[in-house]
């Protein structure tokens, strides 16, 4: 016994073994990676971008939509929404996306601000097809960001590019890594004399190029606070100039971010989110004559947001089952503050409207593996609220044209997810889901008119939440480490679906919006029946030596159910959202030298909620070039849009077509 005593008292005074810390930088795991229909894109897919832009990285993921086929250095904002599985084009985002867990759209628009986000600063992109049964708003899918580490080996990244149209990008990433944290500070600026939108055989005098001028920075310091946790704090500001290419037509945009996440990685897994988000968005519209030789500003929005939450999740194992349960609370703001109804180039009225919107929720779910099956279900319950919404019109004089007060509301939802899956051998995987989700209205839905060349658009504060159910079965397919395939089939119905429901054509005066001229469309957001959509997706990727090639593609068969006032729209396709989506990527690599080229193809889609706009199909190219120069880095050669195809982005209520980017040609240097 005295030997046993003194053995142990000899052990607890030999020094303890070093502990090793792990700090990744990222929050806890996702519990559906192996029964959800996922698409991560790692820094190789993002690096074979031509353009460097988080919305072209993001084509890449077929069915993957934004509300207009421009991107973010000529499309206006509000038009950057993302949806998938054909669930409607929406300046909303009925896609949850999140860098580093905080929500990236925007507090009063819900539009993405692509400017935010850098593909240069990102690790990974995970993208998840379908509803959430954990995420706020996550209807059609989840798109989850991780910022990029610190590299000791790699400690600084840039590069410098000169293009097309006196364009100009350069992006920086810069970290210092420590024993036990890193940190990383990143920017990017981007300019250009851009290119005239509307077409060549559409243009009048005002017609002109629409420049763009945008900036972003964000700092970011990791740090473990004991053994088995660690401190996330993120800072983040943008800056976004562009213009519609004439006057009267220009934009802005600024926002700051700052968040806090504290992870524990021991044997309860936890997570603790806070962050504040402070966003403006400023916009002139204008309406052109006849010939387009004269623009008139006809409305000048300045819109000040801001929204602010805090999440808590927590996940432990008891043998095969994991368990996971938490809480979350969002909490937005804003007003548009907008002079309307210009007459001799000033404005006769002025316009406030606008309110608050919150939701706090709880999230429960427990995923169990057993016997090569994988069983996951997730749910949370929602408390939302509407408050404080309000609409103010004055005349120039100060009297009161209109002064409404809207009932607050509130009420409960829910939303769940139900997986499965299986090993089908040590190759094949199946699975299926069944999922149910929500979506409430934004401030900007609520409560903001708006405007596109003539058409007007009112808002509605009687809008619902929007509802869906769906499901879905795939199979994956990995017959080696170096080649994948997947296959998912769909079925959703999206009801109570908020969209733009044309209700008259000027010239006139409407509700909510003034004056719409001649050829103008005026719509109203509205609750129509529901969205019904099926299709498949597939996705794969093969590599073969210096070869690698990927593929991804999206069917949707979308119909609207409609009636009442939105009947005109019953059985119809959704606008913006075409039936067919393609990407193919091949790219070869020997020694110094990588050489890359995209093919993308979106089939034929509508403008307009009637159909009677119709977007032609596109199929577009873009290449890309890398030379190794030693230790200096590489030299890059890019190409946007190859063959210079004419991808019609809009079509305005008299006939004029906008297009999206024409070919653009980059040379630069990458910095190591």
């Amino acid at each position: 016994m005295l030997e046993l005593i003194a053995g142990a008292a000899a052990a607890a005074l030999q020094p303890a073994e070093p502990t090793t810390i792990i700090v990744t930088g990222r929050g806890l795991d996702a519990e559906d990676e192996k029964t959800a229909a996922s698409v991560t894109l790692d820094r190789t897919a993002i690096d074979r971008s031509a353009s460097g832009r988080m919305e072209d990285v993001l084509r890449d993921v077929a069915g993957l939509t934004s509300f207009r086929r421009s991107d973010s250095r000529s499309a206006h904002p509000t038009s950057q929404g993302l949806t998938l599985r054909g669930l409607g084009g929406n300046a909303a985002s009925r896609v949850a996306v999140s860098l580093d867990g905080v929500p990236q759209a925007d507090p009063f628009g819900g539009w993405i601000a692509f400017t935010a986000l850098d593909p240069h600063a990102i690790d990974r992109i995970r993208v998840t097809r379908g509803a959430s049964g954990t995420e706020a708003g996550a209807l059609a899918g989840v798109i989850d960001i991780d910022s990029r580490p610190a590299n000791r080996d790699d400690p600084f990244d840039a590069s410098l590019s000169i293009g097309s149209r006196q364009s100009f990008d350069a992006r920086t990433l810069a970290g210092m890594d420590w024993s036990e944290g890193f940190a990383t500070l990143s920017g990017s600026f981007s300019r250009g004399d851009g290119f005239v939108p509307v077409v060549e055989e559409d243009r009048g005098s005002a017609d002109r190029a629409a420049p763009y001028r945008q900036l972003s920075g964000r700092a970011r310091l990791v740090q473990s606070i004991s053994a088995s946790t660690e401190a996330q704090l993120s800072a983040s500001a943008y800056g976004d100039r562009r213009d519609r290419g004439f006057f009267g037509s220009d934009n802005r945009q600024r926002g700051i971010d700052a968040s806090l996440r504290l992870v524990g990685r021991g044997a309860i897994r936890w997570s603790a989110l806070a962050y504040w988000q402070d966003r403006t968005f400023d916009s002139r519209f204008a309406a052109l004559n006849d010939d387009r030789s004269v623009a008139s500003v006809t409305l000048d929005q300045h819109v000040p947001a801001h929204g602010w939450g805090a999440k808590a999740e927590v996940a432990t194992s008891t043998g095969p089952v994991t368990w996971r349960a938490g809480a979350e609370y969002r909490r937005t703001s804003g007003t548009t503050f907008e002079d309307f109804r210009f007459v001799g180039g000033e404005p006769t009225r002025k316009r406030e409207a606008g309110g608050k919107s919150s939701t706090i929720g709880l999230i429960g779910g427990a995923t169990v593996e057993a016997g090569g099956w994988t069983i996951g279900v997730s749910g949370r319950a929602d408390r939302w609220g509407i408050g404080d919404g309000r609409l103010f019109e004055t005349d120039l004089s100060g009297a009161t044209l209109t002064d409404e007060r809207f009932t607050d509301r509130e009420g409960w939802e829910g939303s769940g997810r139900l997986d499965i899956g299986r090993d089908v051998g040590t190759a094949i995987r199946i699975r299926g889901a069944t999922y149910t989700g929500w979506r409430l209205p934004t401030l900007n839905e609520l409560y903001r008119p708006f405007r596109v060349g003539a058409d007007a658009t009112a808002a509605n504060a009687g809008l619902d939440p929007e509802r869906l159910q769906g499901i879905e079965a795939g199979v994956d397919w990995r017959p080696s480490s170096n080649a994948r395939l997947s296959a998912t089939i769909f079925a959703n119905r999206l009801r109570d679906a908020i969209a733009n429901v044309t209700l008259g054509a000027g010239p006139g005066v409407f509700p909510g919006v003034g004056f719409v001229t001649a050829g103008g469309a005026f719509r109203q957001r509205q609750n129509i029946d529901a969205i019904e959509t099926h299709g498949l997706e597939i996705d794969g990727e093969y590599v073969n030596g210096p070869w690698r090639t990927s593929l991804s593609y999206a069917f949707s068969d979308a119909r609207v159910d409609a009636s009442g006032a939105a009947s005109p729209l019953d059985g119809r396709r959704p606008a913006q959202i075409p039936r067919h989506q393609a990407s193919l990527y091949l790219d070869w690599t020997r020694d110094e030298v990588d050489l890359g080229a995209t093919a993308r193809f979106t089939s034929a889609q509508s403008e307009d909620d009637l159909g009677e706009r119709r977007l032609p199909s596109a199929l577009t190219f873009d290449t890309r070039a890398r030379l190794s120069a030693g230790k200096l880095g590489d030299i890059e050669l890019r190409v946007e849009n190859l063959f210079d195809r004419k991808v019609i982005a809009a079509i305005g209520g008299d006939g004029t077509r906008e297009r999206a980017l024409p070919r653009t040609i980059w040379i630069g240097l990458r910095l190591r």
